[in-house]
């Protein structure tokens, strides 16, 4: 469950809380370098940190992929605590200028490749991304003197799919089996990270999370995808038969776990981040359906096209390591779904022309 603890004797610490009735001191960070910061779960984590925080400085780094939008910004472009620089994390000239001159201190790494879809279409992006995106980040960090936390966004994927629909929840220390290229490079990143806490001491924490759902996400993903098609009036377009299930978390208790994990989670620790709104696709479809006041369509909007190369069957994960730590799920399914959907029905066009993300398996920037 964990890869190595280090104690770190000159990190900034300056609070104390309990975890298990025993006292922990909080990490405090100054300095935060966020990547992907304009795509989706990243947007909602820097809109946190720069209102909750105003003694924190938050710099996103994001390349603006095709995937991330500078106005999932835009309440923070007036803030004091806040900067934007347009750049890929594959660079290490433009990574190690920006570590050097904000003085960074902690890295917040979301950026990544992330549809599935697209990774059996040219996957050598992915690993371009995932893999070696991360490196250049571990090594700048590594041969920066300021750095005092590295926090990498994993995925459960990189578990593999369930063994069935009985299996208990993976807990962290359960074996890595990615079953297609996406989980692979991100499974591959994480044997970095965890091979530069060990050998370089690099203070690192994982974390791995179930599917993410809510404003800001690009219209490849299942439920914004689906939500789009329907407000076209297009019917669904569900891989396979649609019983592969998927555990859905809303972004913004996404965003603060991360909070908690930032401050509260030990270096050398993988904490996976779950919720408990484990559905078959179909079921999410049905919901949509519902909210949209499209149900008595249902037999016409419903259709089935072929799966993907391979589908997991699902996701499951036991989050109590992250519990313990003080979060929680907070927004209910049927809210979130609700919330998620007026969303997408006042910004429908912050993504421009959309057209490609929303066939049945779109191969965009590919």
């Amino acid at each position: 469950k964990y890869f190595k603890i280090i104690i770190m004797t000159d990190e900034p610490v300056t609070k104390k809380t309990k975890t298990n009735g025993e006292a922990t001191e909080d990490y405090v960070p100054k300095n935060i370098f966020l990547t992907g910061g304009a795509g989706f779960i990243a947007s909602h984590a820097a809109i946190l940190m720069c209102k909750k925080y105003p003694q924190y400085n938050i710099v996103v780094y994001d390349k603006l992929d095709y995937c991330s939008c500078r106005e999932n910004l835009s309440e923070l472009e007036d803030l004091p605590n806040f900067k934007f620089i347009k750049g890929d994390i594959a660079s290490q000239d433009l990574v190690t200028y920006v570590f050097k001159e904000e003085k960074i201190d902690t890295v917040l790494h979301f950026a990544a490749q992330t549809h599935v879809d697209n990774s059996f279409g040219n996957s050598f992006a992915f690993t371009q991304a995932n893999t070696y995106g991360t490196h250049v980040l571990l090594e700048t960090a590594k041969n920066c003197d300021t750095i005092r936390r590295f926090v990498h966004v994993s995925t459960d994927e990189v578990y593999g799919e369930g063994e069935s629909m009985d299996a208990k929840p993976m807990e962290e220390d359960h074996i890595l089996e990615p079953t297609n290229p996406y989980a692979a490079t991100k499974a591959g990143a994480e044997f970095l990270v965890k091979s530069y806490h060990r050998s370089f001491k690099l203070p690192c924490i994982i974390t791995r999370g179930n599917n993410v759902y809510g404003p800001h996400q690009f219209p490849e993903k299942l439920i914004p995808k689906f939500i789009n098609q329907l407000m076209r009036g297009r019917a669904l377009t569900l891989h396979g038969d649609g019983s592969n299930t998927r555990n859905f978390l809303y972004v913004e208790d996404v965003a603060r776990a991360f909070d908690v994990i930032l401050h509260k989670g030990e270096v050398g620790h993988i904490y996976n981040i779950g919720g408990k709104n484990e559905l078959p696709n179909i079921d999410v479809a049905k919901h949509l359906l519902r909210i949209l006041g499209k149900s008595d369509e249902e037999s016409s909007l419903i259709t089935f096209v072929p799966d993907r190369k391979f589908n997991d069957l699902r996701y499951t994960i036991n989050s109590s390591k992250l519990h313990e730590l003080g979060w929680k799920e907070e927004m209910g399914w049927e809210e979130g779904l609700n919330k998620t959907v007026e969303w997408y029905k006042k910004y429908s066009g912050r993504y421009g022309n959309i057209e490609q993300a929303l066939v049945a398996h779109p191969r965009i920037g590919m």
